[in-house]
């Protein structure tokens, strides 16, 4: 492909012969030979040997802006804070038998429910937001006694079978055979492409929210609406939106519950990313950049009335509450109060979004851009009347950009 070409032009002959014919530990071939094949993970695009700050360094000795970093670098890459906690820590304490607790797992605890809004005082920890999510909807069936659910289309869950069933992307879902039952799919709030034609009347008029609305009340028992208040391509709705699903899910008497896995934690210009709409959800998950970008960790942080299922098990993961992990969050979090990184967040995006805008006055490939803090996206089209995707110029933009030594997907 041509964006690849352009891309893999900046790695020398010697370098590409040598790395085929040794086939180094960390090297792309060597990767291939012991890893199985998977989607979004496989061909690798280099293999790395360093991290720090915003920059990423191959095995050339290359660096380049990772402005992708799978969401979890709020505080950079090798944050010398949060390393120095997690190795204080494991001299410490570097385990937690389970059924036992500790100082740090408490003091996290303790700090999400300082930090979370409204009565969001709850929490439970494992090591991922894919088992996150799980809990809140093993939560969301014992609470409310329902177990069916509303999530949206081209939305992302995780990969474990109960997130790609409420989950919205082709890429995991194809093929996967039944999905778990009474999982209902709606269109997401994206304005841009709405499929119920509101760019055509002038912008979003809330038909999506009211559709969520139409289903509560013709299923009658659905246990929880379950969303990214922002997506990562990024749809970013209205607060309006958010404002008529809460007062909907309110009346349905369904759970609202938010994944905010990918966003929370400053990068939207909010400590958490349903505060841009004032809409408080019943339960927030969190998990990526809460560990650091280092350590493995998430949290199910809910209303503390919803603490009603002490005689099941909603996770029960052996590092649950891990105390090398919890020391690397504490730190992430102070991290970014003291440096007020979730006020920077805001004011850098909104300069970035401006610089943006006038990008797209210049380029008629760019069909639209939007933002929300440092959550950015661009859209590119190959025309702008019918918004037909540009995909094929995006993988060229992406080739393009690594070469000049930015990643960006």
């Amino acid at each position: 492909m041509k964006g690849f070409e352009t891309w893999i032009g900046c790695i020398s002959p010697k370098e590409m012969s040598t790395s085929r014919k040794n086939g180094s530990p960390g090297s792309r071939s060597t990767d291939a030979r012991y890893f199985l094949k998977q989607s979004l993970s496989t061909p690798c695009l280099n293999a790395l040997q360093g991290c720090e700050g915003i920059y990423i360094e191959d095995l050339q000795g290359r660096r380049y802006m990772d402005f992708h970093g799978n969401n979890v670098h709020q505080v950079g890459f090798s944050n010398p804070e949060v390393i120095a906690a997690i190795k204080a820590q494991l001299d410490a304490l570097s385990f937690c038998t389970r059924r036992y607790t500790n100082r740090v797992a408490v003091d996290l605890a303790a700090k999400l429910a300082d930090i979370a809004p409204g009565n969001l005082n709850k929490s439970l920890l494992c090591p991922g937001g894919t088992e996150a999510i799980g809990m809140a909807m093993k939560l969301a069936r014992i609470a409310t006694g329902r177990h069916k659910t509303i999530s949206m289309w081209d939305s992302f869950h995780g990969a474990s079978l109960d997130a790609i069933s409420i989950g919205g992307e082709a890429l995991f879902r194809r093929d996967m055979g039944p999905m778990l039952p009474g999982t209902e799919h709606v269109p997401p709030p994206d304005e841009y492409r709405c499929l119920f034609g509101c760019h055509d009347r002038g912008g979003c008029d809330l038909t999506c929210a009211r559709y969520i609305e139409y289903i509560l009340e013709k299923e009658g028992d659905i246990a929880a609406v379950i969303a990214e208040p922002i997506r990562s391509t990024p749809y970013i709705p209205k607060a309006e939106f958010w404002q008529t699903v809460r007062k909907a899910c309110d009346r349905h008497g369904a759970l609202l519950i938010f994944d905010e896995i990918p966003h929370a934690l400053g990068r939207t210009g909010k400590m958490f990313t349903c505060e841009n709409f004032a809409v408080v959800p019943d339960m927030l998950v969190i998990g990526k950049g809460l560990g650091g970008g280092i350590f493995p960790l998430a949290a199910l942080i809910a209303r503390e009335d919803l603490d009603v299922a002490a005689d099941r098990a909603l996770g029960h993961y052996t590092h649950e509450k891990n105390p090398v992990a919890c020391a690397a969050a504490l730190a992430t979090i102070s991290y970014i109060e003291k440096n007020r990184l979730v006020e920077h967040s805001a004011e850098l995006g909104r300069i970035a979004l401006g610089g943006m805008k006038t990008m797209m006055d210049r380029h008629p490939l760019i069909g639209d851009v939007r933002g929300l803090g440092l959550f950015l996206g661009i859209e590119l089209v190959k025309d702008r009347s019918t918004r037909q995707r540009a995909s094929e110029e995006a993988e060229e933009v992406m080739y393009r950009a690594l070469s000049k030594g930015l990643n960006h997907g």
